[in-house]
C-alpha cells in the first residue's frame, strides 16, 4: 500500500529534495509552501499555505486539514516532515522582539502545532514525525541568535514529542550542515573564493547535496530506522568536531 508524507517548506531546495527522494521511495508526496512552485517540483498534492498563518487559529488549523486531506485518498498520513523555516540574522541588539517571536512560531510552534493536528493519523500509521533542525543546535555564529535559538528548541520538542507519544509515533530531528543549494549559492554569488573556504572548511571537504539529506530522512522514515526515536540526527560533513583556531 502506497505510504503518504506531507512535506511542508517544499518550494525550497531541501524541500524539492525531500519531494523527489520520497517519490522515488513510493511514497505519495503532498507538499506545503507559501510560495507558488516550479513546475517540476514532483507533487501528487500541494497546498500553497503559510504554514504559520494555517496554526493562527482553530479555524484556519481545521481549513488546513481538510485541504490536505483532498490529497490523501481517504488514507491517513504516514509521515510529517516539519521543514518550513524562517532565518531571521542580525546582532541580538537589533532583533525585534517580533522578529524573534516570528523565528519562534514559523520553527518551533508550527512543527508541534502540526504533529498534533495529524497525531490521529500518524497514530493510525505507527507514523513518524521527521523534524528538520540544525547544526546551529550545537554550534552558531554570530547574528544566529534567532535562528540557533529556534533550532535549539527542535532538538528539545523531538525528544519531548517522543517520549510523549511513544510507542505509537516516533519522533526524529535531521539536523544538516551546510547544503548545495540555490539560496546558499545566492549568498555566495561574486564570491567562489568564500563558496570554495566554506567547503574546505568542513572535514568531509565539501558541503552536503540536497539528495543525500533527502536520502537520509528516506531512512529515518523507514522501518530500517525503527528503533530510532527521540534522537538527533547530524549530517554535518564533520564540521562539529571541527575547533578552529584565531588565524
Amino acid at each position: 500500500m502506497t505510504k503518504r508524507v506531507l512535506i511542508t517548506g517544499c518550494a525550497g531546495g531541501l524541500g524539492k529534495a525531500f519531494c523527489s527522494t520520497f517519490r522515488a521511495a513510493g511514497y505519495s508526496v503532498i507538499g506545503t509552501d507559501r510560495k507558488s512552485l516550479d513546475d517540476d517540483t514532483p507533487l501528487d498534492g500541494f497546498v500553497q499555505v503559510d504554514v504559520a498563518n494555517a496554526i493562527a487559529s482553530e479555524a484556519n488549523l481545521s481549513a488546513f486539514i481538510a485541504e490536505v486531506k483532498t490529497h490523501c485518498n481517504g488514507q491517513p498520513l504516514d509521515v510529517l516532515i516539519n521543514n518550513a523555516a524562517v532565518q531571521h540574522l542580525g546582532k541580538t541588539k537589533n532583533i525585534s522582539l517580533k522578529t524573534f517571536r516570528e523565528s519562534l512560531d514559523v520553527n518551533i510552534t508550527t512543527p508541534f502545532a502540526l504533529t498534533k493536528a495529524f497525531l490521529p493519523d500518524l497514530r493510525a500509521t505507527k507514523g513518524t514525525v521527521i523534524n528538520v533542525g540544525s547544526v546551529h543546535t550545537r554550534s552558531t555564529k554570530p547574528e544566529f541568535v534567532a535562528y540557533a535559538t529556534s533550532k535549539a528548541a527542535i532538538d528539545g520538542l523531538t525528544r519531548a514529542l517522543a517520549v510523549d507519544l511513544g510507542p505509537d509515533v516516533r519522533v526524529v530531528a535531521l539536523a544538516p550542515a551546510a547544503v548545495d543549494t540555490e539560496m546558499l549559492r545566492a549568498g555566495f554569488e561574486g564570491n567562489p573564493d568564500g563558496f570554495q573556504a566554506l567547503q574546505r572548511i568542513h572535514p568531509a571537504g565539501r558541503i552536503a547535496q540536497p539528495t543525500e539529506i533527502g536520502e537520509l530522512a528516506v531512512f529515518l522514515a523507514s522501518d530500517k530506522a525503527g528503533f530510532m526515536t527521540g534522537t538527533t540526527v547530524y549530517a554535518d560533513g564533520g564540521i562539529l568536531s571541527r575547533l578552529h583556531d584565531p588565524v
